[in-house]
């Protein structure tokens, strides 16, 4: 089975009539107008909230159920002075939200460590282990985060132990919930908050809003206004840029605002952080997405994720130094053990004559890593776009990751085969597994006969989403200043994707064996064009294509050039967007 590089294009479809009272009531581009719409945007009001929100227009965090019961604990802890512990997860969003609320417990004045579990050792999740170590260190009130949710018999343990637990969490609850003090977490049942797609370290962030009002109300900051959390939202865009979560609402005012601090970021682990990974100047989705997360998760991939806490407390600028030069070292090690995992499952997609007509893949192996599968099986759906699972095997069990394609619910999918796994969980598009090795087969023909009765051939070609058809003469430099009222792109708000048929090839070479860069005629004037990864597709000189593309500036060695990024293209007339 080859890759998949047949991509359908279809044509975002806005009503006219929001477009043109979006285009009335906030006196912007019908273009503009267009792209709101094509996100979800429908009047005035809504059109302001997603270009102009403010940190003011942050939802009350008392929405959120669970959350007045989680202040008034913690404030007693504070009074009496208790011990508190921090249990986070070992991905960036719990490594951000773990630094995020000690740094802000130990400011104002509890007495607060943390607990960070290992993934090969602990899995993922409250662990009893890691409950009763914290417990015999002394903490009576442990307060999770971007974990929890799915941890009954853990909350069990912590009651019987005399420990109170503050579950904060955004992970789709299951048909019970953990026995706890509170939970927060958006998706619960009976749960006001109307935004339910935070990242977990968003969730902590609301957890410290609603508990600063509450020590204020008591009086404890002396008349002042107490910290400052605007300094926190470097954490918070940090977690929730990694945790891929839709870049709308309260998310979107987190990473707007978190963005401009981590550009003048004087949190000194930050600083370090961006050094090795080569970050300077105005700090974008796309620094944090490919530079600063991946080295932050490194650690937790293959080791241990505290070193990554440790980063983001420290003060010390030496230690710092230290602790991001091997962050940046245990990268490199999860890029090496990346691809070679990558090379060898695909040789076992392409070796297998029955693939073709599978709409699934399943593959295991004693010799991958578990903390990288997951990495992995994302690569695979972007070349085969079926869901994808991989496993790691070790000692008769297998540690999996999983990701799917939009037409498939990944964790309803592996609810239909949970009876040949030990355990499961996740989201619609990401989740993990323990299999007994024994049930492995079992599992892999369960799984291929769901995705068999969910999938339809179409639903295994890669759509492309086009927010609009632009004339040559409208591709101009202003064309990024329109598009930038947009910003910060990500998950849930893409950056525009549009279509222009027709164009005339003038240039064309092949950079680093596998990026095409063309020279464009649009209309008498001459553009450059880079599509990444694309050499191998068509555009010879001469040649008339029609392109899919976003518009941007190219900046180097201080100059600024107009350029267009190729998300794909074809032959004028081989294919039309629907």
């Amino acid at each position: 089975m080859h890759a998949t590089n047949d991509k359908i294009w279809t044509m975002r479809e806005p009503g006219q009539e929001v477009v043109a009272r979006l285009v009335r009531d906030l006196s912007v581009d019908p273009l503009l107008a267009r792209l709101l719409a094509n996100r979800g945007v429908t009047d005035g009001a809504g059109g302001r909230r997603f270009v102009g929100a403010t940190l003011a227009d942050i939802r009350d965090p008392l929405l959120l159920r669970g959350m007045d019961a989680a202040v008034e604990r913690l404030c007693t802890a504070l009074r009496n002075g208790e011990q508190v512990c921090v249990y986070g997860d070992y991905d960036v969003d719990g490594v951000t939200g773990t630094a995020l609320l000690v740094s802000f417990f130990r400011e104002v004045g509890f007495s607060c460590g943390y607990h960070i579990p290992k993934r090969l050792s602990d899995g993922y999740g409250l662990s009893e282990d890691g409950i009763r170590t914290i417990a015999d260190r002394g903490a009576r009130v442990v307060v999770t985060v971007d974990c929890g949710i799915g941890s009954l018999a853990e909350a069990e343990l912590c009651a019987s132990l005399g420990v109170d637990l503050i579950i904060t969490d955004h992970h789709t609850p299951g048909p019970e919930l953990p026995r706890s003090l509170a939970v927060i977490n958006p998706r619960q049942p009976g749960c006001s908050y109307p935004f339910k797609s935070l990242a977990g370290v968003g969730v902590a962030f609301n957890l410290l809003i609603a508990l600063r009002g509450r020590l204020r109300e008591e009086g404890r900051f002396a008349g002042g206004p107490g910290p400052n959390l605007r300094q926190y939202l470097d954490l918070v865009a940090l977690g929730t840029v990694a945790d891929v979560v839709p870049l709308v609402e309260e998310n979107r005012i987190f990473v707007t605002y978190g963005l401009k601090e981590m550009t003048a970021t004087g949190r000194v682990g930050l600083s370090a952080l961006k050094e090795v990974a080569g970050v300077a100047g105005r700090v974008g989705c796309g620094a944090v997405g490919f530079r600063l997360a991946p080295r932050l998760n490194a650690a937790g991939r293959l080791e241990d994720a505290s070193l990554g806490v440790e980063l983001l407390l420290t003060g010390d600028r030496s230690r710092a130094a230290v602790l991001a030069a091997e962050l940046d070292r245990s990268n490199g090690e999860r890029q090496a053990l990346e691809r070679s995992i990558l090379d060898e499952a695909t040789a076992m997609v392409r070796a297998n004559p029955a693939m073709p007509r599978k709409r699934s893949i399943v593959l295991a192996s004693d010799s991958w890593h578990p903390g990288v599968v997951g990495i992995v099986a994302s690569r695979l759906v972007d070349r085969f776009h079926r869901p994808t699972i991989l496993i790691a095997l070790q000692d008769g069990m297998g540690r999996g990751s999983g990701r799917s394609v939009p037409a498939l619910h990944l964790l309803d999918a592996l609810s239909a085969c949970g009876e040949h796994l030990e355990k499961f969980g996740g989201h619609r598009q990401a989740a993990g597994l323990t299999i007994d090795e024994e049930t492995l087969q079992i599992f892999v023909e369960r799984f291929e006969d769901v995705c068999a009765g969910l999938l339809d051939p179409e639903d295994l070609k890669p759509v492309v989403a086009v927010d609009a058809e632009l004339t040559a003469g409208e591709v101009i430099p202003e064309l990024v200043d329109l598009i930038e009222d947009l910003e910060p792109f990500g998950m849930g708000n893409p950056e525009p994707l549009f279509l222009l048929r027709g164009v005339t090839v003038c240039g064309r070479r092949v950079a680093g064996g596998h990026h095409l860069q063309l020279r464009l005629d649009l209309g008498g004037r001459q553009v450059d064009a880079v599509g990444f990864n694309l050499a191998a597709r068509d555009g010879a000189p001469g040649d008339r294509v029609d392109i899919l593309f976003s518009a941007g500036w190219n900046n180097w060695n201080g100059r600024r050039k107009f350029q267009l990024t190729l998300k794909d293209l074809r032959r004028s007339g081989d294919g039309r967007a629907s």
